[in-house]
Order: C-alpha cells, then structure tokens, then sequence
C-alpha cells in the first residue's frame, strides 16, 4: 500500500475514536429535529417507548446513518480534526480550553 505524501497521517485512535466522535456530535446537531422528537416520545412513553417510539427512532436512525455513510462528511470532520490537531500541536491548549470564556474580572 503506497502512502499519499499529501495526505497526514492519522493513528488508529484518530480514525477509529476522534474523527467518529466528531461525526456522531455534528450528525446529533444536523439531526437535531428527529433527536427532538425521539427524545419528547420517549419522555411521554415511559416504560413502553420501545414499542411507542419505533417511528421517531427509525427516523432518527434514517439521519444519523445517512451521515455516518457520507463520505463527504466524514472527510469534512477529518479536516475539522486535523485542524484542532493542527492548532493544539502549536498552542498547546485544547480547543475545549481554547474556546471557553474566561471569567470576567470582578
């Protein structure tokens, strides 16, 4: 198998933990309408949302898999890890630290 120069390389943990974990959070916000719903049915169902919710949840399973399937999203949320990547490796700071506030003097 011959490597792509241009192309970074990426650790097992990045492709098979980091870049999914980005999908499933972007996928989540893009399928926000049937996580809503699903989420509702299952609130007024109680104990028998396993037999009530089968509609929200195929529709909600229907999204996220059309996400998880793309390969456009999924070489969108690469891109989107290898420039945190990119960003922590120079400032050292997690984005998570990064984009946080910072309280405001008293």
């Amino acid at each position: 198998m011959a490597l792509d120069p241009a192309e970074p390389h990426l650790r097992r943990v990045e492709k098979d933990v980091l870049i999914p974990k980005i999908m499933r959070e972007k996928a989540r916000e893009r399928c926000s309408e049937q996580v809503q719903d699903f989420t509702k049915c299952c609130k007024d169902s109680g104990i028998l949302e396993v037999v009530k919710c089968q509609k929200e949840n195929s529709a909600l399973k229907e999204c996220l898999t059309a996400y998880y399937n793309d390969p456009d999203f999924h070489e969108e949320c690469k891109m989107e890890y290898l420039k945190e990547r990119e960003e922590f490796r120079k400032t050292g700071i997690p984005t998570k630290k990064r984009l946080r506030k910072s309280p405001t003097s008293m």
